[in-house]
């Protein structure tokens, strides 16, 4: 029986670990910041649940294209609702009667 010699540690073989391991902390990360914006989404729970949960969305848009999507939607649905709140009426003319 032969031994295993110990794996040498290459920058190359530190730099995709350190990689995966930030690639893996994001979408942990993305995930528990959406579940507890699902919690605080709860009628009864005091705290700004829809925000939260878009900032975890932000999060996963990182690496994740559905997500991505999900945050294009909820930003073309901010600016159709703000467009509809800043629409202002013309000026009346003073001229007519």
């Amino acid at each position: 029986m032969t031994e295993r010699e110990p794996q040498r540690t290459t920058p190359q073989n530190t730099s995709a670990r350190f990689k995966t391991a930030r690639r893996w902390a994001r979408i942990v990360m993305g995930f528990t910041v959406i579940l507890i914006g699902l919690v605080l989404s709860i009628p009864g729970i005091p705290g700004p649940g829809i925000l939260i949960i878009v900032g975890g969305l932000a999060i996963l848009a990182t690496e994740y294209v559905w997500a991505r999507r999900y945050l294009n939607r909820i930003k073309e649905g901010g600016d159709k609702l703000s467009g509809f709140f800043r629409k202002k009426k013309p000026p009346d003319d003073p001229h007519k009667p």
